[in-house]
């Protein structure tokens, strides 16, 4: 391992972590309620008919693009920073970051309960990082 990064490098790598994770996971949520139930279409159309409608489905695949480059970007922050902070922030603060876009781009209903998670989350990776 190099020097210590700085806070801001160590912010913008983790940072990237959360952004392309949570917009993978959105983008691959989106896809799964545009192609609606799988065991519907599994019974209609039998296995094949429910892989092709996966592999078919644009947003699918866009949501896997951006998953597997939040893991290289992941690797990336592993390889300058600390596991003790990477895996904390970038695990919790995508559970913050999955709550908002849920709520705001998949229209999701966020109870109360979760926000004051998301609170305490953000607290514990404020607590961890200093």
């Amino acid at each position: 391992m190099t020097a210590a990064p700085n806070f801001w490098l160590a912010f913008f790598m983790i940072a990237a972590v959360i952004i392309t994770s949570t917009t993978g996971e959105v983008l691959t949520a989106a896809a799964m309620k545009s192609i609606g139930d799988l065991d519907d279409i599994r019974a209609h159309s039998g296995m094949k008919g429910a892989i092709k409608a996966v592999l078919t489905c644009p947003l699918f695949f866009a949501g896997v693009f951006f998953l597997a480059v939040a893991f290289f970007a992941l690797l990336f922050a592993l390889n300058h920073l600390n596991l003790s902070l990477v895996g904390p922030a970038a695990a919790s603060l995508t559970l913050v970051t999955n709550a908002v876009a849920g709520k705001f781009f998949l229209k999701e209903n966020v109870d109360r309960r979760r926000w004051i998670a998301a609170v305490l989350v953000c607290i514990g990776v404020y607590l961890l990082a200093h």
